[in-house]
């Protein structure tokens, strides 16, 4: 489904990623580790159109997205969140998501229609009983359960989530990964998922690809990456169990 060919991104002569390859099948729930810095955000910014790559491709179902902007890679089907939400403040929680969907994958909706998409995914999400409230009125967790909201209302067949799990306690951590497997299972949409908390990502992630310094240092299973030497030593500190 998504394809990235030795891609590198430098800031002048600062590289944030250097000849970065892999690929994603359909269906899979895949995570993005490393520390702080690693360029795992810029990643995603190059993939999703906010940056241009200094080197490189990135396919999507084949085709060459290179450079696209943002809205044109939202259309095709790659919907991203981002680590701090950026919810419209001044608008209700469902007046968010009926943005997503009005300028999502679909088109020329209605706006009665679009409103009841975007009451189904906030049903699915768990915020529904939020809906009349202001955006700025929302913890951070129901923010981060916003952001996700109004990505997936776009309709996309590819979601790219950035640390939504950061700053949450124990409970909203396991809501939320429960929630990225039922992403996946439920509405058949694949993952990349970027995530320091290990536990979560771990569990429910298929593959995980490891950068450090903006290269490639591991990809393989959860249970590869949690004992691989480079791995611990980057990043990890000590080997985790599964």
């Amino acid at each position: 489904m998504l394809e990235v060919v030795n891609l590198s991104k430098y800031f002048g002569g600062l590289a944030a990623l250097k000849n970065i390859s892999f690929f994603i099948k359909e269906g899979e729930i895949v995570g993005l580790i490393g520390p702080n810095g690693a360029g795992k955000t810029t990643l995603f910014n190059v993939i999703t159109g906010f940056y241009r790559p200094t080197t490189g491709r990135v396919y999507y179902k084949e085709k060459d997205i290179t450079g696209k902007k943002p809205y044109e890679i939202c259309k095709m089907g790659i919907a991203r969140t981002f680590q701090t939400p950026q919810p419209f403040l001044n608008m209700t929680v469902l007046e968010n998501v009926v943005s997503g969907i009005l300028y999502g994958r679909r088109g020329n909706l209605s706006f009665s229609t679009a409103r009841n998409e975007a009451l189904k995914y906030l049903e699915f999400v768990g915020l529904a009983e939020k809906k009349d409230i202001l955006a700025s009125n929302l913890n951070l967790a129901e923010r981060k359960l916003l952001e996700l909201t109004r990505a997936l209302a776009t309709n996309p067949q590819m979601v790219l989530i950035d640390e939504v799990a950061a700053g949450l306690n124990p409970v909203e951590v396991e809501h939320i990964t429960k929630m990225i497997r039922r992403i996946r299972d439920d509405l058949g949409i694949t993952v990349l998922w970027v995530e320091h908390v290990m536990q979560a990502i771990m569990k429910i992630a298929e593959r995980v690809i490891v950068l450090h310094y903006g290269e490639k240092i591991a990809e393989g299973k959860p249970q590869e990456i949690a004992r691989d030497e480079k791995v611990i030593e980057a990043y990890l500190g000590q080997p985790i169990t599964i």
